[in-house]
């Protein structure tokens, strides 16, 4: 008997990506070495001491029990007070902080559990994928705003469509941005929850990057911003800052009613997290290592931004310069889309990267970078590219 999905299951979104991953295996599988600078997973170990206390976490008996629906206590109390600590924000652990397993969770959840079909989201271009896939679950709409290199990649609320604003429930942002690298200030964020004041609009701020700004940057917490409590939510997750991408373990901060919502769709969904996983969680957020070894990782990203950016320019490939993430935006050249110039590179350098146009149609005249491999291989791959003479 053959079985078919149902009509919500043809409604998601295509994996973009995934024909680039076949493509990249295909090359390697025929004996070529290519330089992957397509992927966007963490290429460093979890730090050892979250390690260390994961293992000891597996070894406890209590642990092997369901963990409370809604997630440790334990953790949402790490989770306030690393805030507290790092951004001044003051978090009720209880009302104000959910436990995800993973962000992308809290994100494609989200219109679950506080929109209804047909009502309207706002979403990024160039932006996430996977934003889409709420969007399809949810039975939402959604309308795309730009973002911009002449605007460094911020939304302006100036030429915003305001009828957009107005009749939008939610809208998603995403500082560091991936794809971009751009960076939000303070500044921005209390123009976004004056403009969401104005028009009632929730906000959800996806934070997966924010421990990775470069050239001593420090990112703002959108939830630093005046009021921010009373319009929206961010969206921390462990993959990036500590390495634990694998680990699926992130939380959702700040408004209560919001939270409530997300508590509430995790409750039907699922079991909550193994409480191991929420210890190692706990220790991630609150060791006296864990600034030195999130220093350690920043520099390690710029040292190969600045290794790449050199090369880049080197070549006559001049780069909109990230100034977070791990991520490098890179224009393609004329008589090409994002599309046709990964192909060259793959077909022609054996280096793969991500076309802009999954990220949006916005994004088609960029490819992202992956700055995931080491400063030499960053730099080879470049020299590649340049032996094409595309930017002469």
């Amino acid at each position: 008997m053959f079985f078919e999905k149902s009509e919500l299951m043809e409604t998601l979104p295509a994996q973009f990506f995934a024909t680039l991953v076949s493509k990249v295996n295909q090359k390697i599988a025929a004996g070529n070495d290519v330089i992957n600078l397509g992927q966007g997973n963490p290429d460093q170990p979890t730090y050892d001491y979250i390690v260390k206390a994961m293992q000891a976490a597996t070894a406890k008996p209590q642990n092997h029990k369901y963990s409370p629906f809604t997630g440790l206590l334990t953790l949402k109390r790490a989770a306030a007070e690393f805030y507290q600590k790092h951004y001044g924000v003051e978090l009720d652990p209880e009302t104000e902080i959910a436990i995800l397993g993973g962000s992308k969770i809290g994100l494609v959840e989200l219109p679950w559990a506080l929109m209804n079909p047909g009502d309207l989201m706002l979403l990024p271009d160039p932006g996430y994928p996977d934003y889409l896939s709420g969007v399809a679950l949810g039975q939402v709409k959604y309308q795309t705003f730009p973002l911009l290199e002449k605007n460094n990649f911020l939304p302006d609320y100036q030429n915003f469509d305001q009828q957009a604003a107005d009749q939008a429930k939610f809208m998603y942002l995403n500082y560091p941005n991936n794809p971009t690298g751009a960076a939000a200030t303070p500044e921005f964020y209390q123009q976004t929850v004056e403009f969401a004041k104005q028009h009632h609009l929730g906000i959800v701020s996806d934070f997966a990057y924010g421990a990775l700004g470069f050239d001593g940057y420090q990112n703002p917490s959108f939830l630093q911003a005046t009021g921010a409590k009373d319009v929206g939510i961010e969206i921390y997750t462990f993959s990036k800052t500590f390495n634990m991408a694998g680990w699926r373990i992130a939380f959702a901060a700040g408004n209560a009613s919001i939270i409530s919502a997300l508590n509430l769709i995790q409750d039907h969904l699922f079991v909550s997290i193994f409480p191991a996983i929420q210890e190692a969680g706990i220790t991630a957020l609150l060791s006296d290592q864990a600034q030195e070894q999130i220093a350690h990782l920043v520099s390690l990203y710029q040292e190969r931004r600045d290794a790449f950016l050199t090369a880049a320019r080197k070549i006559g490939w001049q780069p909109y310069v990230p100034k977070g993430t791990f991520y490098a935006w890179m224009p393609v050249p004329k008589g090409y889309t994002s599309e046709t110039f990964a192909d060259l590179l793959l077909d022609q350098a054996n280096v793969a990267v991500a076309p802009g146009k999954g990220f949006g149609k916005l994004g088609d005249q960029y490819v992202r970078i992956g700055l995931l491999v080491s400063p030499a291989r960053l730099i080879e791959a470049v020299q590649r590219i340049g032996a094409l003479h595309l930017f002469d």
